[in-house]
């Protein structure tokens, strides 16, 4: 009896605002949903039928979390992909046009050409823990835009009236970050990993949260592999006998934004961040230069405390 072949499915979603275009290789037909519980939940069945071999979808805001949650719930093989990666794979494959079917399609190919690793790192309470971060960072881009509308008022009425609006977007603020909180302690996992970053010098509340959220695959894999993630890695440039200089590129910035803020910080109160910061000063490094070094020795750190589950013991 001959053993049948079975065929291998990849599958491209392009994510919007309203919709999702989906095509699947073999094939070049693209089927359109509709981006909302209803949309899919029909499209989850679909994905279920073709027994998908993979399912590759852009980090496209908040736009994409409802379906990578939905798809994360049913255990779907799924990567996110950094957008700029898609659009190099497309042009270098000669396709420049762009449309919601050609991206589909674009993305299927990716899928079927690359490869990328699935890794069993999201879940629901990490996808929650994102949406409630970028709305925390929304509501702080709100306030500090108010702030400075109130110091720049002359109007009484006007400032009063601004006024009241801060006090609300501090309330807002308050109650994400408790929302924030209790979602962590509630699961003995997230609180642990928490507890272990927070051990850190200069690492507080938020950036432990957002790496958390961000970057679950902390603790799952090598230095090198979580430093490229992140987009903190030195990468070479070097082509014959021209040698340039290294330089860090893509990876996740909201992980980096956080990283900057904890290493501000730890060069002050981090022993051992401080001293290698100021060797790195000693030798004439631009500032620059010293907090991307900074940034990727601590991610490193992290990652292999979060790893060994130990605590900072320096």
């Amino acid at each position: 009896m001959q053993n049948q072949m079975v065929l291998e499915k990849f599958i491209g979603i392009d994510v919007s605002k309203k919709s999702l275009d989906v095509a699947i290789r073999p094939g070049k037909k693209v089927k359109q949903y509709l981006n909302t519980p209803e949309g899919v939940k029909e499209l989850i069945q679909t994905l279920k039928k073709e027994s998908s071999t993979l399912i590759v979808m852009e980090a496209t805001g908040s736009y994409h979390l409802l379906c990578l949650t939905e798809l994360v719930e049913d255990q779907l093989p799924v990567v996110v992909l950094n957008p700029r990666q898609v659009r190099d794979f497309a042009k270098a494959t000669g396709q420049l046009a762009k449309t919601d079917k050609i991206d589909a399609r674009v993305l299927a190919h990716f899928a079927e050409a690359i490869r990328p690793e699935v890794r069993s790192v999201f879940n629901q309470e990490s996808l929650q823990l994102v949406e409630l971060l970028r709305r925390r960072t929304q509501v702080v881009q709100m306030l500090t835009s108010e702030k400075n509308r109130f110091q720049g008022s002359h109007s009484k009425k006007m400032k009063e009236g601004i006024e009241k609006h801060i006090q609300f977007l501090k309330s807002e603020q308050s109650d994400i970050e408790m929302e924030l909180d209790k979602l962590i302690d509630g699961n003995s996992n997230l609180k642990n990993k928490e507890n272990i970053l927070k051990s850190v010098p200069g690492v507080g509340n938020i950036v432990a949260q957002t790496l958390i959220a961000e970057l679950p695959e902390l603790g799952q894999i090598s230095s090198r592999q979580i430093s490229t993630l992140v987009g903190v890695a030195p990468l070479n440039r070097d082509s014959g006998s021209m040698k340039k200089r290294r330089m860090i590129c893509g990876g996740r910035a909201r992980v980096r934004q956080m990283l900057y803020m904890a290493c501000i910080s730890a060069i002050r109160w981090n022993p051992i961040l401080s001293s290698f910061a100021e060797r790195l000063k000693q030798s004439g490094k631009p500032f620059k230069v010293i907090i991307t070094a900074v940034m990727h020795k601590l991610l490193i750190i992290l990652n292999a405390m979060i790893r060994e589950n130990t605590l900072w013991k320096y």
